[in-house]
């Protein structure tokens, strides 16, 4: 009986040894697989910090500190405050050819605090918060880019991979100064992704934008005892937003138009002689954009002087739509297919469920995050500077599912799914996906010049020129 088994051993042990090995690129996506499972505890832990800090665009210390620590401690050479951005860097390691980009993203929303629980619960004395997963986010992108400097030292691929801190993505177009300042200059191709409810490749439209604030100046006065001594600032403000809204009848269908007015005045009885007003205008195409924004000049000028005021405005922001790289896209495809979706565990699933019923609209099923979407053409409807980025080098991302299933951006929800496990499961997804494509863009030299063969078609003729001109980083605007 001992010399059955014996042999019975031996015979396993030589069908082992003539099964073909995995090819070598699979192999080190396996290898990418485990290690980043390996260290989920440790980046899960960098994402929950940077949720608590909660800081707004350009305002990220904490957060970028973090981030640039921890790449540091994993052998990065870091370059802070590039671009004139005190949070913005760039995290490199490696040498030579192919140069791999991945983008880090860290800035929360105003007026969105909130704790990772399932109903509305405001944090006390905290205004900001993960709307939109920042967090999570940068988190992923740093976690993508350690997981490939292992593999260049251990000398299993060749090549530089470059993280770059990327701040203020709601509004104040960070990545823009970046493309504008050449740090994207001799690299290879991008990779980034998005929070989101759903795990999908990112093949869609994001919309091009103009911003700016509009700033009124009249004459104070007792709006009782001397009102024809006042000419209203907020008046012309809202002469404009008048006129700009009658405007809404003859754009283009694709348009957007949107505005706060961020100061009407301070008391009613004193004419304002000072008002502000912040405008965006989206369209897919940038030319499109530039044309309505010019319009929406005109109605600001026509304002303050039918309202006997001055006026003077702002450029705070501007980016371009996104372009596609199939090439990259279906790469992309395949790895999140490869990676899989999100598991829940009983009592994560209760917790979505009660999500989806704050909800207020029907929502898919809670284990739809376990899934991968097709390869879809969808409109992704807001705007990104990300954009700018895929005018310049072939560009490509991807959506996981971090927020329980049916979950809009910029709300308490998606706030509270960003400060729980849920979330980090997600984050996961998105850095085992990153790290198994940049994989294949360090091996596949093909690949790469085809991406980069299918920008240049793209862009034909374009010479892209920032929509935001030649000003400085808007450090202030959120203030």
């Amino acid at each position: 009986m001992k010399k059955t088994i014996t042999l019975a051993l031996l015979g396993t042990a030589l069908l082992a040894s003539f099964r073909p090995a995995l090819p070598p690129t699979e192999a080190l996506k396996t290898e990418a697989l485990q290690d980043l499972q390996a260290h989920y505890a440790e980046y899960q832990q960098v994402a929950q910090r940077i949720w608590g800090f909660a800081e707004m665009g350009y305002k990220e210390t904490k957060s970028s500190a973090l981030l640039q620590e921890t790449l540091r401690k994993n052998g990065f050479t870091v370059q802070a405050g590039v671009a004139d951005i005190p949070t913005a860097f760039v995290a490199t390691y490696g040498s030579g050819q192919p140069v791999i980009g991945i983008l880090a993203e860290y800035d929360a929303l105003p007026g969105l605090a909130q704790e990772a629980v399932a109903d509305k619960s405001p944090i006390a004395g905290q205004n900001a918060g993960h709307g939109c997963g920042h967090n999570l986010f940068g988190t992923a992108s740093v976690a993508a880019g350690i997981e490939i400097k292992k593999l260049l030292k251990e000398g299993k691929l060749h090549g530089t991979v470059k993280v770059y801190g990327c701040p203020a993505e709601e509004g104040g177009s960070g990545k823009v100064y970046l493309v504008r300042a050449g740090l994207f200059n001799g690299v290879d191709a991008v990779l980034h992704w998005h929070p989101g409810s759903e795990n999908a490749t990112m093949v869609g439209k994001y919309i091009a934008n103009s911003s700016a604030k509009f700033r009124f100046h009249g004459v104070a006065a007792h709006a009782a005892a001397a009102p024809e001594r006042g000419r209203s600032a907020l008046d012309g403000v809202e002469a404009m937003d008048n006129m700009v809204n009658m405007m809404r009848e003859h754009v283009p269908q694709e348009t957007r138009i949107h505005y706060v007015i961020t100061n009407g005045g301070k008391a009613p009885n004193v004419v304002p002689d000072f008002a502000e007003v912040y405008y965006y205008v989206r369209h897919p195409n940038r030319a499109e954009v530039e044309a309505v924004f010019a319009r929406v000049v005109k109605a600001a000028e026509g304002a303050a002087l039918g309202t006997g005021t001055t006026m003077d405005y702002e450029i705070i922001g501007g980016t371009h739509d996104l372009l596609i790289n199939e090439t990259l896209a279906h790469t992309l495809q395949r790895n999140l297919e490869q990676v899989g979706g999100v598991s829940y565990t009983a009592e994560e699933a209760a917790f979505g469920k009660k999500i989806q019923e704050s909800l207020g609209a029907p929502a898919p099923p809670v284990a739809q995050a376990a899934e991968v979407s097709p390869y879809l053409l969808r409109d992704l409807g807001g705007s990104s500077d990300v954009g700018d980025v895929s005018y310049v080098v072939p560009t490509v991302g991807l959506m996981a599912a971090t927020w329980i299933p049916g979950t809009p951006a910029h709300s308490w929800q998606a706030v509270a799914c960003s400060g729980k496990e849920i979330g980090s499961k997600g984050m996961m997804v998105a850095a085992k996906t990153m790290a198994l494509t940049a994989i294949d863009l360090f091996s596949d030299a093909e690949l790469v010049a085809k991406a980069k063969a299918e920008l240049k078609q793209k862009v034909g003729s374009y010479v892209y020129k920032p929509l935001l001109g030649d000003r400085k980083p808007a450090l202030n605007y959120r203030d």
